[in-house]
């Protein structure tokens, strides 16, 4: 049975190099079809790796695994412009939600507006849903994890993070780690250690998307439009939240954000180096 622990063992694997089906069967202590039938599941539940087969009908066929942001990310003018610049940019002021939104069919989208002071209000019952039915994968996409402390009184995000883990979540996490966030990261990290196994795995890239991901399936993006003191503009801070079910859309994000994810660095590692300047 394929579960977060052999997920993790093979990405793991893979993201070094592409490796052979046979490859991973004797990484994994499997024989070769149970091997090649985790890949198609991880392949089709996660997205973080793709297959090639070399030499295809012939008897020297040869089925390659890799690790999918090798592949082309965008299928449109409209993603590959959106792409290049989430790349670019580095906080979220640089990047609309709003850019992805815009391309989205009407029965495949929605927004909250929310004029408030924090996320606190009908946007959190909404999230607290989406995340309790994740069932195989959460991708997030954060700035300093702060969303992590979010609560009132009914819904705990960070209770909530941890009974993902407890029902074997696998969570992958991109965010900024520096001094100021490194007490939120040090804290979901802990989630690992209370329960035993590696199901969250944090890596520090400055990005401009805070988005989640759900099963891939679908996706939940945020903005922040902040008070401009000039007149005739915004005196409030606003807070949109797209919740976007569109299966290409979603898959796109994904890519992106696996590609982020490959480029990035080791939590453990960041935390370390950021440790000797105290």
């Amino acid at each position: 049975m394929l579960d977060s622990a052999i997920t993790k063992k093979i990405e793991d694997f893979v993201y070094l190099k592409p490796r052979s089906i046979q490859e991973i069967a004797e990484h994994t202590g499997k024989n070769w079809r149970t091997a090649d039938r985790y890949i198609q599941d991880i392949e089709k539940n996660f997205g973080t790796l793709s297959t090639r087969v070399f030499r295809e009908g012939t008897r020297g066929a040869l089925k390659i695994v890799f690790w999918s942001s090798i592949e082309k990310a965008s299928s449109s003018v409209f993603q590959e412009q959106l792409e290049q610049e989430i790349l670019r940019a580095r906080k979220k002021e640089d990047f609309s939600a709003f850019d992805i939104f815009q391309h989205v069919q009407d029965k495949n989208k929605k927004a909250i507006v929310e004029k408030a002071i924090d996320e606190s209000g009908d946007n959190l019952k909404e999230l607290g849903e989406l995340f309790k039915k994740t069932e195989k994968q959460l991708t997030i996409l954060s700035g300093n994890l702060s969303f992590i402390n979010l609560k009132n009184k009914t819904i705990d995000v960070f209770k909530i993070l941890e009974d993902l883990v407890k029902k074997g979540v696998t969570i992958k996490i991109l965010c900024r780690i520096d001094l100021a966030g490194i007490n939120n990261i040090e804290r979901v990290l802990s989630l690992n250690f209370k329960y035993g196994r590696e199901c969250i795995e944090i890596r520090h890239r400055e990005h401009p998307i805070r988005a989640f991901i759900f099963d891939n399936k679908l996706f939940r993006i945020k903005e922040i439009k902040e008070p401009t003191g000039k007149l005739h503009e915004l005196d409030k801070k606003i807070f949109i939240f797209y919740t976007i079910k569109d299966k290409d859309w979603t898959e796109w994000l994904s890519r992106i954000f696996w590609k982020l994810f490959s480029q990035s660095i080791d939590a453990r590692k960041r935390i370390q180096e950021l440790k000797k300047l105290k």
